[in-house]
């Protein structure tokens, strides 16, 4: 489907393929009792991580930063600026923002899998920036919108998993 003549003919389709994406990865990083999440009334299952006071408000703040970064992310890929959105990605949430975020302070505060889940998120930011990359040189944004709905099941993953308690 052509939506402009610009070459931004996918744009239509990037949230189905994000869907689609998540569904395809949702098995592999989400856990089984997160379909029942949206039920409010539903007891939290996930479990709690105890934060000092003040690390776990800092941390609760990066993560308000990671998802907005991800809206940005989605806007750059809107509008056909891949390098900016790898850029993003790689330098705000990928492996070489651990130093950025604090995560030898935090780290060790947190249980091995969450460890796991969040060293998974930053690969995936990574692995979605050199997809950015890559669709800068193709023009084909396919790839890269199925690692960043990857990464975006890996946030949601550990979400439903975990939570941070003073």
């Amino acid at each position: 489907m052509r939506l402009y003549s610009d070459g931004m003919r996918y744009i239509f389709l990037a949230p189905m393929l994000v869907a689609a994406a998540c569904a395809d990865h949702a098995h592999q990083a989400t856990p089984a009792h997160l379909h029942g999440a949206h039920d409010m009334s539903a007891t939290d299952t996930r479990q709690a991580v105890r934060f000092p006071p003040e690390l776990r408000l800092q941390t609760l703040a990066h993560m308000r930063e990671h998802l907005a970064i991800l809206g940005e992310i989605q806007q750059a890929i809107g509008r056909g600026a891949y390098d900016a959105a790898a850029e993003l990605a790689e330098h705000q949430l990928g492996l070489s923002s651990l130093a950025m975020h604090g995560a030898q302070e935090v780290g060790p505060l947190m249980p091995p899998g969450m460890q796991q889940a969040g060293v998974a998120m930053h690969r995936a930011a990574s692995r979605f920036a050199v997809e950015a990359t890559n669709a800068g040189a193709t023009n084909d944004p396919r790839p890269a919108i199925a690692a960043l709905g990857v990464l975006t099941a890996q946030c949601v993953a550990c979400h439903a998993s975990y939570r941070l308690v003073d």
